[in-house]
């Protein structure tokens, strides 16, 4: 029941109130006392309640005469939703309010901007205590990142130690937290990926680990004249006890498309074998040699029948992998998304170009104006050298004429100007190895008509953001972080304190980003963890957004 509904007493009933101590919220409770709805109350607060309001609930339990009735009051210390295992965000009802677009608007007061670093600090701050773990705290200077680690240090250090029961046996070492400003890496959030996880949340509707589409989006116009077909909105749910999104969320689409028909494959075949063994069963004869062959397989079929709920639930998955990849990849065709993602790769990468920047700009057949806008932004984002003034009114000209809006690039222009960070962002050897054409999933007969998408495979390399993280893990000495802040919030007063001098490699790594992240970054880190025997990461972020949610911002940015 929502907790501002019309609701009837129940004067017999205990109530669970599971609430934010937001201001509205500990009215309505206080209401509630004042009107006897229930027999007791128990108050679960998602994060830490703060002592005036605890006294407020306390005076109108007392005016109602229902101090006895507050049977219990808890602090749960949850506010912050984990998507994997190794990936949280925060739940902030209104996102907007810690966006990229809220943290660096120009004309952003400073009570905005405490109050923006305090909601950050408080869902961090839970994450802590679930996870029993006061952090080592890393973050560069001079930025949002900055002002996150200094209050959280600070709040930290002024908790209850009980809250925070120390490292497991199995580990002496406490963990790493770097706080990343979304600034020290700007083009991944535009970047078109080629991923399995991360293409659903470039192209599809993907949040909270659930997928909307419509039932039969990317089918065949209705002939002409025909009545169009009502489309239903369906979704799939995408968890961890699907072992093939588990297995291939990370893979390069190619490989998850050839994965599907091989498992589509193998039903098939299963299926057949049952359908085979029930017509042998209706075997005419008495003859010793019908007999023998009867009785085994029965037993064939009974072993059969015995694995049909597992034969039906691989068979709901496998569904749910085609029409989700089937969509993904009418992405990928009509938006030559795989070209994009060559041509980005190679850019990021300083690699030699094969065709202008142009050609792709100009080409009708080659993506949408978003698309188009994000490949620039990237080929801006990552130049050397600014593109003078009269080449780049070239390319404000041919993507004017193609539908592109320009404010996302007034806003990056501003900031590539400010950030001393955008010279310097180094993404690596990055970079794709096209494979040739597809086996499998070029056979007649497949689900999934490649043709015409190019089978890459992705080089590892690390983005700035996994980079920083391994330079702080290993504690490398490296100009990208030699000057990153230290705190350590089981020193007094929460103060900046010295890297100490035995530089011990961490085992156990946060990484959050205030600005906003992206499944790019958090796949790069998975990957990295993997490499690396022994360590552990958790990838975090203000909010997820997809490289549309993102451009939408930068573009409010830019009309300013």
């Amino acid at each position: 029941i929502l907790l501002h509904s019309d609701r009837d007493p129940i004067p017999d009933v205990p109530a669970i109130y599971f609430v934010m101590p937001t201001e509205e919220n500990i009215d309505r409770i206080c209401q509630d006392l004042r009107n006897q709805l229930y027999e007791s109350y128990y108050l679960n607060f998602i994060s830490a309640i703060s002592r005036s309001k605890l006294e407020d609930i306390a005076s109108a339990a007392l005016a109602a005469n229902a101090v006895t009735q507050v049977t219990k009051v808890f602090d749960q210390y949850l506010n912050f939703i984990t998507l994997e295992d190794d990936m949280f965000i925060l739940c902030h009802q209104n996102k907007e309010l810690i966006s990229y677009h809220a943290i660096n608007r120009a004309d952003i007061q400073d009570t905005d901007m405490e109050a923006i670093m305090d909601t950050i600090v408080d869902s961090l701050f839970c994450f802590f205590v679930t996870l029993g773990a006061v952090p080592i705290i890393r973050c560069p200077r001079g930025n949002a990142a900055e002002m996150v680690a200094v209050v959280s240090s600070l709040s930290n250090c002024n908790s209850p130690m009980e809250l925070f029961p120390g490292p497991d046996t199995h580990s002496f070492q406490r963990p790493l937290f770097v706080l990343a400003d979304r600034n020290v890496d700007m083009a991944t959030p535009l970047h078109h990926t080629w991923t399995y996880q991360a293409l659903i949340h470039d192209v599809l509707d993907f949040h909270l680990n659930r997928v909307m589409m419509e039932e039969g989006a990317g089918a065949e116009p209705p002939p002409t004249g025909a009545r169009p077909k009502k489309k239903s909105r369906k979704t799939y749910d995408l968890t961890s006890a699907d072992k093939f999104w588990q297995k291939h969320k990370g893979s390069p689409f190619p490989e998850v498309a050839e994965s599907v028909q091989e498992e589509l494959d193998t039903y098939r075949a299963q299926e057949d074998e049952v359908k085979r063994l029930k017509s042998i069963m209706g075997l005419e004869g008495e003859d010793e040699g019908a007999i023998s062959m009867l009785s085994d397989n029965t037993a064939k079929l009974t072993s059969a029948v015995s694995s049909l709920p597992e034969l039906l639930e691989k068979k709901r998955l496998i569904d749910l992998h085609t029409n989700v990849a089937t969509a993904v990849l009418d992405h990928i065709k009509s938006r030559k998304l795989d070209v994009y993602f060559e041509y980005e790769e190679k850019l990021m990468s300083k690699s030699t170009l094969d065709k202008s920047l142009l050609d792709i700009i100009s080409d009708p057949d080659a993506g949408t104006p978003e698309d188009k806008m994000r490949l620039f932004l990237i080929f801006y984002i990552t130049a050397q050298q600014v593109p003078s003034e009269s080449d780049l009114e070239q390319y404000k000209k041919a993507l004017t004429d193609v539908g592109c809006d320009l404010s996302p690039l007034n806003y990056i222009k501003q900031w590539k100007a400010f950030t001393k960070m955008a010279a310097t962002t180094n993404y690596g050897n990055s970079g794709v190895k096209p494979m040739g054409l597809f086996s499998r999933v070029m056979n007649t007969g497949s689900q999934f008509v490649m043709e015409g998408v190019k089978n890459l495979v992705v080089k590892q390399h690390n983005l700035p953001v996994t980079r920083i993280l391994d330079n702080l893990m290993e504690m490398k000495s490296h100009p990208e972080t030699d000057d990153y802040r230290y705190f350590d919030p089981k020193m007094l007063r929460g103060s900046e304190s010295s890297i100490p001098r035995n530089k011990n490699p961490f085992q156990e790594a946060i990484v959050f980003v205030v600005g906003g992240g992206n499944y790019i970054e958090y796949q790069n880190l998975v990957d990295y963890a993997k490499s690396k025997q022994g360590k552990k990461v958790v990838y975090g972020c203000s909010e997820l957004f997809n490289a549309a949610q993102f451009i939408k911002q930068l573009s409010q940015l830019g009309q300013k």
